[in-house]
């Protein structure tokens, strides 16, 4: 199985490289920060299977190229998991609401990002047979469970990211393509600011193992699309 992650450099998006490698599957591993070393200590331990691809998915360069290097290794992928993100945050704008200064930066990453992903790998799910796009969301996106008053970009982003996952399931369902929208959960990762954060809950490798269960999931009713969250519950969106 080939199975592309973005983000795959630290916290969920290297956790989860390492599961599926784990499994024995060949992991495209999107590289954002090649100062980042953990990808290439991996390497060392998987060298036939990991293959790091240079991947900022706020770049429609960067994703084109990416496309590009998978092309001259693989003709298919099984599986893409949408996993970078980033918050924004700032301290000087966490309170206004009506501060807009972190919002295309935001969108470019958590919406456009994503869609830039499909654009480009779309054609790679076609030529599988398990065609499953996997997204990373957040509860942050849910209007119906909003009860923030502030921080509003961040959310807005993941909401405009699972009104594409619905627009893409309601468009490709029928061809036999599999979704999943996933809320981790609040990770002990590096998204605030990128200072790994002691706070959270739960740690990257745990996030990691609930989304395994939920991504490989049988049991799920693949005609329907529904926002999971890390302990198993259905969140409207």
């Amino acid at each position: 199985m080939n199975i592309l992650i973005t983000g795959a450099d630290r916290g969920l998006g290297l956790a989860l490289t390492k599961k599926m490698l784990e499994r024995g599957f060949t992991v495209f591993a999107g590289q954002y920060l090649p100062k980042w070393l953990e990808l290439s200590e991996l390497l060392e331990k998987y060298p036939e299977t990991l293959k790091i691809i240079p991947l900022d998915i706020g770049s429609d360069t960067s994703v084109k190229a990416a496309a590009t290097s998978i092309k001259s290794i693989a003709d298919k992928l099984d599986m893409i998991i949408g996993n970078a993100g980033t918050i924004g945050w700032n301290d000087d704008i966490y309170e206004p609401i009506t501060d807009t200064s972190m919002m295309a930066e935001v969108y470019n990453i958590n919406t456009i990002g994503n869609v830039r992903l499909v654009e480009h790998f779309l054609p790679f799910l076609g030529n599988s047979t398990l065609r499953k796009i996997c997204f990373v969301s957040s509860e942050a996106g849910s209007t119906a469970e909003c009860r923030r008053d502030n921080f509003f970009w961040y959310g807005m982003t993941k909401a405009a990211l699972n009104h594409y996952a619905k627009t893409l399931f309601n468009r490709y369902r029928k061809d036999d393509f599999k979704f999943r929208l996933y809320h981790p959960g609040w990770l002990k990762t590096y998204m605030h600011d990128g200072e790994f954060n002691e706070k959270a809950r739960y740690s990257a490798d745990e996030g990691a193992d609930f989304a395994m269960d939920y991504f490989f999931d049988a049991i799920i009713d693949e005609d329907e699309l529904t926002l999971y969250t890390f302990d198993k519950k259905i969140m409207p969106f």
